[in-house]
């Protein structure tokens, strides 16, 4: 069945889907006599009596059309019988979209066709009037919303204002303290740390943390190979250190896969791109072909890392600089976050300076300041030689769009690198860490060693 015949048949039968595109359809756009004849009909009919016409009340209709042959009678009640006779259900959704880009194809071809006509001196108009014509065609969408009544939509403020918002939690007490108790859907959230920090590590165990909690990740890789990111999960997920995974049987290796499958219904896809190669462009093909052959959407996305990913907006070089060219990737990657409804995480690397203080701030982001200034959710990863050698990471927030980030300003959290974990640490640990001021410089953090006593890692 044409697309016309499809919109013509549920313009009869999907009320629903009749209210949104009646208004932006017009007779001239169907191609033929028959269809805009039934479509006349039809939108009259609802235009009269504000509901759907019935095919037995369509039928005695077409019969009354001033100026109609028989045959075109005949022809019409052939159309009415095939639509009546389509039984197949339409996804309302696809068909919106079909349907708003018929009208706007139509209607920009009307409006080239109407200018066209003016310029050769046949058409009523004057020459003024073409770019309105073609201003009108391209502005044509299926969107009701034109903006925020203050006054009348009050009460949908205040149900936002107390609305629940949907999050995906932690496995680690501090992040979901701060966050209060998850990261929000359509939010762009990054980590910052130095080389051999433990970006990526972080990135794979939250990427864990949500496969076990039963949600879908899609990991993008621009500087792992995609079995390197899969290793480093296995190890976390299965519990096993990455030296002996590389050792362990074959068939305790199924074993634990199985068992991780009876435990979750958490999907996780990794896809590796070149470095600098790959923009949101692409991510987003590589979403929509994750939807049609696997019926794959992602909860949250992992994109590892954002400073190697490249912009779908900018070429690098020509004289663009960097803050313009990070800051750009960032904000498309906040923006496909909106567009499909998901949280992504990302990290960034601190520059030179920064990579060596116990204590950094938003300007040691390497590259572009115009990085957290996208960001929902910004923290940085410290390390110091106390720290490594209890295998601890300290926890910096640097911007929070979810709570006051001065409160809990700071933590220590465990690392097990072995297994590509991290994980809560006693309380005694956490006497190093204030949760106010910065600390100062450049007196180092870590002075009273016997705070660490008795700490199990």
């Amino acid at each position: 069945m044409r697309l016309e015949q499809t919109i013509l048949k549920n313009l009869i039968k999907n009320d629903a889907y009749t209210r949104k595109v009646l208004p932006f359809l017009k007779e001239e756009y169907f191609s033929s006599m028959e269809d805009r004849l039934l479509f006349k009909e039809v939108a009259g009919f609802i235009l009269k009596y504000n509901q759907q016409p019935t095919f037995d009340a369509l039928d005695i209709e077409i019969s009354d059309i001033r100026g109609t042959t028989d045959d075109t009678v005949k022809n019409l009640r052939e159309t009415l019988k095939e639509l009546n006779n389509d039984t197949e259900k339409t996804n309302v959704d696809w068909l919106l979209d079909s349907t708003e880009k018929f009208c706007q194809e139509k209607a920009i071809y009307n409006a080239i066709t109407s200018s066209l006509e003016i310029m050769n001196g046949k058409g009523k108009m004057t020459k003024g009037a073409i770019p309105g014509l073609l201003s009108d065609a391209l502005a044509i969408s299926f969107d009701p919303n034109v903006g925020h009544d203050y006054i009348e939509q009050a009460n949908d403020r205040f149900e936002y204002y107390h609305r629940v918002e949907e999050r995906v939690p932690f496995d680690l007490d501090y992040f979901n303290k701060v966050t209060k108790n998850g990261i929000p859907r359509k939010t762009l959230n990054i980590v910052m740390a130095g080389v051999g920090v433990g970006k990526s590590l972080t990135l794979c165990h939250f990427a864990s943390s949500y496969i076990n909690q039963g949600k879908n990740v899609l990991y993008i890789s621009m500087e792992l190979a995609e079995e390197e990111v899969a290793k480093r999960i296995d190890a976390n997920v299965l519990n096993i250190s990455i030296d002996d995974l590389m050792v362990l049987p074959k068939a305790l290796y199924d074993k634990k896969i199985e068992n991780l499958k009876n435990k979750t219904n958490g999907k996780l896809i990794v896809k590796e791109y070149p470095t600098a190669s790959a923009s949101t462009v692409h991510f987003r093909s590589l979403l929509n072909e994750l939807n049609l052959k696997k019926g794959f959407v992602p909860d949250v996305i992992m994109v590892d890392y954002l400073n190697i990913c490249a912009s779908s907006r900018i070429k690098p070089g020509n004289g663009v600089n960097s803050y313009t060219y990070i800051k750009a990737i960032a904000e498309e990657l906040r923006g496909l976050a909106v567009e499909y409804n998901v949280p992504i995480w990302s990290a960034t690397q601190l520059t030179r300076g920064g990579y060596g203080s116990s204590d950094p701030d938003l300007t040691d982001t390497s590259e572009s300041f115009g990085l957290p200034a996208t960001a929902d959710f910004f923290v940085a990863l410290i390390v110091t030689e106390q720290l490594e050698q209890l295998n601890q990471i300290m926890v910096k927030q640097l911007k929070n769009r979810y709570a006051d980030p001065a409160r809990y300003k700071r933590d220590v959290i465990g690392v097990d690198k072995t297994k590509m974990k991290l994980y809560d640490v006693e309380q005694s640990a956490k006497d190093i860490v204030d949760t106010g001021e910065d600390i100062p410089q450049p007196k180092p953090k870590f002075e009273n060693k016997n705070k660490f006593k008795g700490l199990k890692v």
